[in-house]
């Protein structure tokens, strides 16, 4: 029973550290964050601060992994089915997004990890682009590369505004209306 009890302080403590640490990420560069600043917003002490993290860095690797890792688990399977149904997919991957929204904002936001964020995309590519090519074989390797590019930047700034309007939209209506956009651009709105 004991170990539970330290189990749950220690997810406990990181969560009121990560709170604190995207808190201030949201008002400033990680490069003008202090670890003493931080050990006050969060209320605990540098020791504590050290015994689960190396640094400020360490902290933002280990819960920008921690979100990297849920996304992979979740697209795992449902790229293994044959044909994975895409709106289910990226309610899935909207689920997630939606389920670390403090750090989507950061990374999104004006002081984000933009290669964070171009890791998310090239994560995307490689679990996708078989499927893609899969889809359309009568299309231009070079072609399917473009269109790509153009989804997961669209994804981006739907993820974006979807973050701002606080997410008043569903996971599942978000994939709804990204697939209509992907499939039939604009005559999405001629329903």
């Amino acid at each position: 029973m004991k170990k539970f009890t330290n189990d749950h302080r220690v997810r406990v403590t990181q969560t009121i550290i990560r709170k604190a640490f995207l808190g201030l990420l949201n008002t400033k560069p990680i490069q003008s964050i202090s670890i003493k600043e931080l050990c006050e917003r969060a209320g605990i002490s540098r020791g504590t601060f050290y015994a689960h993290y190396t640094d400020l860095h360490d902290l933002l690797r280990q819960i920008e992994g921690e979100m990297t890792a849920e996304i992979e688990a979740a697209l795992e399977p449902l790229l293994a089915r044959t044909p994975a149904n895409p709106v289910v997919l990226s309610a899935r991957i909207f689920e997630i997004l939606r389920d670390n929204s403090d750090l989507c904002t950061v990374v999104l936001g004006e002081h984000g990890d933009k290669q964070f964020a171009a890791r998310l995309v090239r994560m995307g590519y490689e679990k996708c682009i078989d499927r893609y090519r899969s889809y359309f074989r009568d299309v231009p390797a070079r072609e399917i590369e473009y269109y790509f590019a153009f989804v997961s930047m669209g994804i981006m700034g739907l993820l974006r505004r979807w973050l701002a309007d606080g997410m008043t939209a569903t996971p599942e209506e978000l994939a709804q209306f990204a697939e209509g956009l992907m499939l039939r651009g604009a005559g999405v709105f001629a329903q």
